[in-house]
């Protein structure tokens, strides 16, 4: 089966692809010839994992699916949640957006987050959602290069090191989008 996948985000792409079943062929963005910045105007994951699905079923069709991830803090009611890609604003700086976590945590003691992923798959224009969650924590200063956006500083509930410091194999032990896909992988089979 073939989905195109909607996002231009490549390090999902690869997390995505690295547990996919391999009689499901994923098609990026770039790969299908789309090149647009799909918004995220909406107030929670799904709305905006479906948004974004939705975009791509219309204008091409094709079955697909999308996802929306956010990390929420619960010291911070939710913080940054939906708006974790453009927390310290609309350039999605990585580092930025870490900055503004850490600064917001400042002398806090509970540090409990959870990732949390959504996806929103469209089969013939009929919608099914999964969702993944990753319980743990937010640490207090970066550590690792691996990974993207608020890895170097989340560490997953029986787990010492960060989603940063692990290789893909050990992320994907504890990945929200993992589970998530696992989901969406096992609905697909059952068709």
């Amino acid at each position: 089966m073939k989905l195109i996948f909607a996002t231009n985000n490549q390090h999902k792409v690869d997390e995505i692809r690295s547990v996919i079943d391999k009689n499901l062929e994923l098609i990026t963005l770039q790969e299908a010839g789309i090149d647009i910045d799909i918004p995220e105007p909406y107030d929670t994951l799904k709305e905006n994992a479906s948004g974004k699905s939705r975009t791509i079923f219309d204008m091409t069709g094709i079955n697909c699916f999308s996802e929306d991830t956010g990390l929420e803090v619960d010291s911070l009611d939710g913080e940054p949640g939906v708006k974790s890609a453009r927390y310290a604003g609309d350039d999605r700086s990585f580092n930025a957006n870490i900055e503004k976590l850490l600064s917001k945590l400042s002398g806090k003691t509970d540090r409990s987050a959870r990732f949390r992923t959504v996806i929103s798959l469209l089969i013939d224009g009929r919608e099914t959602l999964f969702e993944g969650i990753c319980e743990g924590r937010v640490i207090e200063e970066k550590r690792g290069e691996q990974g993207f956006g608020y890895d170097p500083v989340f560490t997953p509930a029986g787990a010492d090191k960060t989603f940063a410091e692990m290789t893909m194999q050990e992320k994907n032990q504890f990945s929200h989008r993992k589970k998530a896909v696992e989901k969406l992988v096992a609905f697909l089979n059952s068709l």
